[in-house]
């Protein structure tokens, strides 16, 4: 965590380990089930790397599956960025690699929450991404964002 003379304090995760941002690449452009099976080898290499639960969450084939992702994703970010000094408030911003695993957790979460029509958790979701990094979701994250069935 470092101490900005400007505001909150800002919370920088450490990145995942080379071995598993190279896993998450082969994930994210490998077809259907090869894709599910890599995502739960990633799970067992690295079970705490919210990156690895997004993953997850990407290669899901449905909504319900989507949600459970990516909260597991969300929660494993709240526990590492709790590991690493962050007291609850603060930024977390997109542009630092080490974050991106949870904040695209927070996201995917928003939308799937949106997809389920739970608008209370949708909206929590939204302007907790909008607190932890003002400038707002950079929109290739958004635009990254799909159902199965539109892949």
């Amino acid at each position: 965590m470092s101490l900005s003379q400007s505001g909150p304090p800002e919370t920088r995760l450490p990145p995942d380990s080379i071995e598993v941002q190279h896993l998450v690449a082969q994930i994210v452009s490998s077809p259907g089930e090869s894709s599910r099976g890599l995502a739960a080898q990633a799970v067992r290499l690295a079970p705490r790397s919210s990156l690895v639960w997004w993953a997850c969450g990407h290669t899901a084939r449905d909504v319900v599956e989507r949600y459970a992702a990516f909260r597991v994703g969300y929660h494993r970010g709240l526990d590492a960025l709790r590991a690493n000094g962050w007291k609850g408030s603060g930024f977390v911003r997109w542009n630092h690699p080490g974050n991106v695993g949870f904040l695209r957790c927070l996201l995917g979460l928003q939308l799937a929450a949106g997809e389920l029509n739970e608008r209370d958790e949708e909206e929590r979701c939204r302007l907790f991404l909008l607190q932890l990094d003002p400038g707002g979701i950079p929109p290739d994250e958004v635009a990254g964002y799909s159902a199965p069935e539109q892949r």
